[in-house]
């Protein structure tokens, strides 16, 4: 609690002995206001502070070699545009966000080595969500990804889909709402990654999960592999950085293998670091590692020009080597960082170095290859004049002294310029990973630039529309009326295979987020040319922004909306506080066949998402006390509308709170139609034997290929084309859900079942926990006993897990404490008294 100070008072008791008392202080209401615009909240701190000055230097000792940056805020011309920007150590600093890594390779331990791979994984928890980019080398494409705890329990598996990463040797993916246990572990750095591979189901790769410090700093990077393909389980990575200011390149090396299995935890080994060109040794460091501390980090002073230039082009290899009787040797080629980000801007009038309020935009995506060419796409919409130049610079140190890197105005055409930079040096691609780069348009009438916008990297996200088409821009210009807003935004949209609609929106020059509350809205108009005189029949609120941007997916739009999406009559709006009419605007095109959108679900949406949410789980309980509606049940406060197992049977029974009473029912089992039946111990419910062995060989040939899907509510592997009725324990059973697996993308799709029209008076339910009522046989004067909270189900009583008839009576059984002889109910005109 960092608002929170505590300090001890020694006092006496009445019988004089000391004892001492706490008192607390909530402090938050003390904090200063701060002076600049954009005040950040720092890690272990209280109250806001002005990104200035530089960062704390509270490193680990081993690392305290690598330099990180300050904030070049001082050096800015005040006439210029004050704002401050966001640095890579900005983002480090975030809480909202935390970057780990891990190194994977077939060894040692608890597995014996038996493949030469070596991977290298970088993650990021992004409030709720783990996002990870992870580069392999001697390695098959993998099938999977699974994360497991220090047992071995498998917590999560990601199936990997193809085409679903930048460039070839990566995999991208994404665990979203990861739990609040598992969060804790990854943060104790308990949690360990494998990559499942048809050659090694049970993971050919594994690795712990580790906060590194030098990660934010991290701009280039090497997978260290061995020299001998015989020698398994040895491998490395290196991560290497600029100086601020100075031609020094700092790195870390990460290496496993390169010990004798046999050796001592104390045992000191000469290790030896080089640097080639072309086998050729540049650099040479020495050093002494032990297997208690194989990592090793050093400084390489005063590169030359051309030992810069090869480290961009990616022609440096760095090799580390022990010597002796077991000697030992593992080499990587030094590249770019490789990441699964997009490097992309928002270019608008309020981030010009003199801010401007024309309502154009610019919209830029850019891609860094590993021999250095740097691949640029930036579109210019709604400029008040001609534009003269559109340039990437750093950030201006005084006036009329900008720093342009590179002109890209030679491939401007007709909105848009595109192209390729051949030649950046290494301080441009470092500057440009550490989000320092900016990119200026200058028009006719605004000669220092109409528009201006940070490159920055957009955390991936899963939209792969991302790799494949430029974004939609947002402009004032655009809306009807047209807005003369210094914003500016751009967004990605696409259709998936089932109509839904997934989009990302980053809007930049809004101001401070308490400047209002922002919306996105997608209108579909008949005609595009008379957006501004019809008015918008279709509309659709699109949820989800944070700050800057927005993410979702959309899964019921109508069959108009769809249809103006297919002519490129819809367009994407977003409003704030002073334009509740719209401040930006683009106009969206997405070719479709869909006649109508989302009507399946997602497998959380089918069963209930609100009964699973782990926030309802973990809601505080403050305010669960002071819900008038909450329930009280074996010694915990319970939300109105949560599910859950009691402690007396966790297996068979299941619990709702609904508006301050506790209803208790038994998990019914099905009849099955087989003749042999086994009943496991952790299920409430018999199971058919040959069922069983068909699945299991059914779940090891989805688990051997990547043709399968992997269902978060039982924890099990599907086959490709499987359906089923989902089993979500603790609640059994979900039979007005079916389930498909698609085996090409490795999605479940889960949709409601529809139960058919029935022409008699008076259906019924044959099993109580049937979705759907059938007609009655006509000889069945007397149907089976139903759910009692089904209103059209037979009268009668139930009472724990047992059905009564009319006047029949009975001695209660009472969990934890048994039959209760001095107590008997009966059932009387299907009321229990």
């Amino acid at each position: 609690m960092r608002c929170v100070i505590c300090h001890c008072e020694p006092q006496r008791n009445r019988r004089g002995k000391p004892v001492g008392k706490v008192n607390c202080k909530n402090m938050k209401q003390d904090c200063p206001v701060p002076a600049c615009p954009r005040a950040t909240l720092l890690p272990g701190h209280c109250c806001h502070t002005c990104p200035k000055g530089p960062p704390e230097k509270n490193l680990a000792p081993h690392f305290d070699t690598f330099e990180y940056f300050q904030d070049k805020e001082d050096d800015l011309d005040k006439p210029y545009n004050d704002r401050s920007y966001l640095s890579s150590e900005g983002l480090a600093r975030d809480d909202a966000r935390t970057e780990f890594v891990a190194l994977l390779t077939s060894g040692p331990e608890p597995w014996h080595p038996t493949s030469s791979a070596v991977a290298k994984a970088r993650f990021t928890l992004l409030r709720s969500s783990l996002l990870f980019s992870i580069s392999y080398e001697r390695l098959g494409r993998p099938s999977r990804v699974r994360f497991s705890d220090p047992e071995g329990n498998v917590l999560f598996e990601h199936p990997v889909q193809k085409s679903a990463a930048p460039e070839d040797g990566m995999l991208c993916g994404m665990w979203r709402t990861v739990s609040k246990a598992n969060v804790q572990l990854l943060r104790g750095e308990q949690l360990r990654v494998s990559l499942i591979t048809r050659a090694q189901p049970s993971g050919e790769v594994h690795g712990h999960i580790l906060k590194h410090r030098a990660l934010f700093a991290e701009t280039f990077g090497a997978i260290l592999t061995s020299s001998d393909p015989l020698h398994l389980g040895a491998g490395g990575m290196a991560m290497l950085t600029l100086s601020d200011t100075e031609s020094n390149l700092h790195f870390i090396l990460m290496a496993r293998g390169l010990l004798e299995p046999g050796a001592g935890e104390s045992s000191s080994v000469p290790l030896r670091v080089r640097i080639l060109y072309q086998g050729q040794t540049l650099r040479e460091v020495q050093a002494n590692i032990t297997r208690e501390d194989p990592d090793f980090a050093e400084v390489l002073s005063d590169l030359s020009t051309h030992e810069l230039q090869w480290l961009v082009q990616g022609q440096l290899r760095i090799v580390a080597e022990t010597e002796g009787r077991h000697a030992r040797q593992l080499a990587g080629t030094i590249t770019t960082r490789r990441s699964c980000d997009t490097i992309q801007s928002v270019l608008c009038g309020a981030d010009a170095l003199m801010p401007t309020k024309t309502g154009a935009v610019g919209s830029a995506k850019l891609a860094l290859h590993e021999n250095g060419t740097l691949e640029y796409q930036v579109q210019v919409v709604g400029t008040a004049s001609e534009v003269m130049g559109i340039t990437l610079e750093t950030k201006p140190r005084r006036k009329s002294k900008r720093n342009i890197l590179f002109d890209m105005t030679p491939s401007y055409k007709d909105g848009l310029a595109w192209g390729a930079w051949q030649s950046p040096s290494a301080r441009d691609a470092h500057m440009l990973l550490q989000n320092e780069l900016f990119l200026n348009v200058a028009t006719k009438d605004w000669a220092e630039g109409e528009l201006r916008g940070q490159v920055i990297s957009l955390p991936y996200s899963g939209l792969l529309t991302r790799y494949t088409e430029m974004p939609v821009a947002l402009a004032g210009q655009l809306v009807s009326p047209p807005v003369s807003s210094g914003a500016g935004g751009h967004a990605w949209l696409s259709l998936d295979e089932h109509c839904h609609l997934h989009y990302e929106i980053s809007v930049a020059g809004l101001g401070r987020p308490s400047d209002g509350t922002v919306s996105a809205h997608l209108h579909g108009v008949a005609e595009l040319g008379e957006m501004g005189a019809r008015p918008h029949q279709h509309k659709r609120l699109l949820k989800g922004f944070y700050s800057t941007e927005a993410q979702g997916v959309v899964k019921d739009l109508d069959a108009d909306l769809l249809q103006h999406l297919a002519q490129g009559t819809a367009f994407l709006q977003v409003s704030t506080k002073a334009h509740p009419h719209g401040e930006m605007r683009g106009r969206v095109h997405i070719p479709n066949q869909c006649h109508a959108g989302g009507t399946r679900l997602t497998p959380e949406e089918a069963l209930g998402e609100a009964q699973f949410s782990e926030g309802t789980k973990t809601r505080d309980l403050e305010q669960l006390k002071k819900d008038p509606n909450s329930c009280f049940f074996e010694g915990q406060l319970r939300a109105h509308g949560t599910r859950w197992a009691p402690d007396y049977d966790k297996k068979c029974s299941i619990c709702s709170c609904q508006k301050r009473t506790v209803i208790c029912d038994p998990i019914l089992c099905q009849p099955l139609n087989c003749t042999h039946q086994v009943h496991p111990e952790e299920l409430c419910c018999p199971i058919c034997e040959e069922k069983r062995e068909k699945e299991e060989l059914k779940l090891e040939r989805a688990r051997d290929s990547s043709e399968g899907c992997y269902f978060d509510g039982d924890k099990t592997w599907r086959g490709s084309g499987t359906r089923w009725h989902p089993v979500v324990p603790p609640f059994g059973l979900i039979k007005c859900a079916i389930c498909t697996c698609k085996g090409t993308t490795g999605e479940v799709h889960c949709e409601k079942v529809q139960c058919p029209r029935l022409t008699c008076a008076n259906p019924v339910r044959v099993s109580p926990s049937d979705c759907c009522k059938q007609c009655p046989a006509p000889e069945k004067s007397v149907p089976k006993l139903a759910d009692s909270m089904q209103a059209d189900g037979p009268r009668a009583c139930r009472f724990g897990r047992r059905w009564y008839l009319n006047n029949e009576s009975w001695h209660p059984s009472v969990p934890p404490f048994g039959e209760m002889k001095c107590i008997l109910c009966w059932c009387v005109v299907s009321v229990p008294a």
